[in-house]
Protein backbone atom coordinates (compact mmCIF):
# COMPACT_ATOMS: atom_id res chain seq x y z
CA UNK A 1 0.00 0.00 0.00
CA UNK A 2 1.53 3.23 -1.07
CA UNK A 3 1.92 6.36 1.66
CA UNK A 4 -0.84 8.44 -1.11
CA UNK A 5 -3.29 5.54 -0.73
CA UNK A 6 -3.14 5.25 2.67
CA UNK A 7 -3.80 9.32 3.23
CA UNK A 8 -6.94 8.72 0.97
CA UNK A 9 -7.99 6.30 2.73
CA UNK A 10 -8.23 7.28 6.30
CA UNK A 11 -9.64 10.96 4.74
CA UNK A 12 -12.34 9.08 3.44
CA UNK A 13 -12.83 6.82 6.50
CA UNK A 14 -12.33 9.72 8.84
CA UNK A 15 -16.38 10.73 8.93
CA UNK A 16 -17.23 7.06 10.05
CA UNK A 17 -14.23 6.80 12.54
CA UNK A 18 -12.73 10.00 13.47
CA UNK A 19 -10.76 8.77 16.36
CA UNK A 20 -8.77 5.70 14.57
CA UNK A 21 -8.22 8.18 11.87
CA UNK A 22 -6.68 10.58 13.69
CA UNK A 23 -4.31 8.38 14.90
CA UNK A 24 -3.32 6.83 11.70
CA UNK A 25 -3.05 10.49 10.43
CA UNK A 26 -0.66 11.78 13.29
CA UNK A 27 1.26 7.77 12.57
CA UNK A 28 1.34 8.75 8.93
CA UNK A 29 4.09 11.67 10.01
CA UNK A 30 1.11 15.00 10.02
CA UNK A 31 1.64 17.03 12.42
CA UNK A 32 -1.95 18.81 12.20
CA UNK A 33 -5.81 17.51 12.65
CA UNK A 34 -7.22 15.48 9.60
CA UNK A 35 -10.63 17.41 9.89
CA UNK A 36 -9.36 20.43 8.29
CA UNK A 37 -7.38 18.17 5.15
CA UNK A 38 -9.31 18.52 1.46
CA UNK A 39 -11.60 15.77 0.51
CA UNK A 40 -9.91 13.53 -1.77
CA UNK A 41 -10.05 14.09 -5.73
CA UNK A 42 -9.68 11.39 -8.20
CA UNK A 43 -8.20 10.98 -11.57
CA UNK A 44 -9.98 10.23 -14.89
CA UNK A 45 -7.20 8.46 -16.29
CA UNK A 46 -7.11 6.22 -13.40
CA UNK A 47 -10.95 4.87 -14.34
CA UNK A 48 -9.93 3.74 -17.66
CA UNK A 49 -9.84 0.06 -17.88
CA UNK A 50 -6.80 -0.81 -19.83
CA UNK A 51 -7.19 -4.76 -19.51
CA UNK A 52 -10.26 -6.72 -20.13
CA UNK A 53 -10.91 -10.17 -19.36
CA UNK A 54 -13.01 -12.19 -22.20
CA UNK A 55 -14.06 -15.77 -22.43
CA UNK A 56 -13.24 -18.47 -25.15
CA UNK A 57 -15.63 -20.43 -26.37
CA UNK A 58 -15.37 -23.76 -28.26
CA UNK A 59 -18.46 -24.47 -29.76
CA UNK A 60 -20.32 -22.37 -27.21
CA UNK A 61 -19.13 -23.36 -24.07
CA UNK A 62 -16.50 -21.63 -22.34
CA UNK A 63 -12.91 -23.63 -21.94
CA UNK A 64 -10.76 -20.21 -20.83
CA UNK A 65 -10.69 -16.97 -19.71
CA UNK A 66 -7.79 -14.22 -20.96
CA UNK A 67 -7.28 -11.05 -20.38
CA UNK A 68 -6.62 -9.09 -23.22
CA UNK A 69 -5.59 -5.18 -23.64
CA UNK A 70 -8.01 -2.69 -25.10
CA UNK A 71 -6.20 -1.96 -27.60
CA UNK A 72 -5.24 -5.23 -29.54
CA UNK A 73 -6.66 -5.81 -32.51
CA UNK A 74 -8.76 -9.41 -33.60
CA UNK A 75 -5.15 -11.33 -34.41
CA UNK A 76 -3.50 -11.13 -31.33
CA UNK A 77 -6.79 -11.89 -29.58
CA UNK A 78 -6.99 -15.03 -31.76
CA UNK A 79 -3.22 -15.74 -31.13
CA UNK A 80 -4.35 -15.56 -27.38
CA UNK A 81 -6.72 -17.50 -27.04
CA UNK A 82 -5.84 -20.33 -29.12
CA UNK A 83 -2.59 -20.82 -27.34
CA UNK A 84 -4.52 -21.69 -24.09
CA UNK A 85 -4.17 -24.94 -22.98
CA UNK A 86 -7.64 -26.09 -22.22
CA UNK A 87 -8.31 -24.36 -25.81
CA UNK A 88 -5.80 -26.41 -27.27
CA UNK A 89 -7.01 -29.99 -25.50
CA UNK A 90 -10.71 -28.97 -26.88
CA UNK A 91 -9.53 -28.24 -30.81
CA UNK A 92 -6.85 -30.90 -31.24
CA UNK A 93 -6.88 -33.16 -34.32
CA UNK A 94 -10.26 -30.90 -35.31
CA UNK A 95 -11.06 -28.85 -37.94
CA UNK A 96 -11.41 -25.10 -37.19
CA UNK A 97 -14.39 -23.51 -39.38
CA UNK A 98 -14.47 -20.38 -37.85
CA UNK A 99 -13.02 -17.83 -35.10
CA UNK A 100 -15.35 -15.26 -34.15
CA UNK A 101 -13.88 -12.17 -31.97
CA UNK A 102 -16.42 -9.81 -30.60
CA UNK A 103 -13.27 -7.42 -29.30
CA UNK A 104 -13.68 -6.75 -25.76
CA UNK A 105 -16.41 -9.74 -24.98
CA UNK A 106 -15.91 -13.13 -26.18
CA UNK A 107 -13.94 -15.08 -28.51
CA UNK A 108 -15.65 -18.06 -30.07
CA UNK A 109 -14.05 -20.95 -31.97
CA UNK A 110 -16.37 -23.02 -33.78
CA UNK A 111 -15.02 -26.62 -34.76
CA UNK A 112 -15.66 -29.70 -36.63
Amino acid sequence: MTREYAEGFTKLLNPIAPFITEEIWEKLGHDKTIANEEWPTYDDEKLVDVIKEIAVQVNGKVRATIQISVEDDEQTIKEAAMECENVQKHIADKEIVKVIVIKGKIVNIVVK
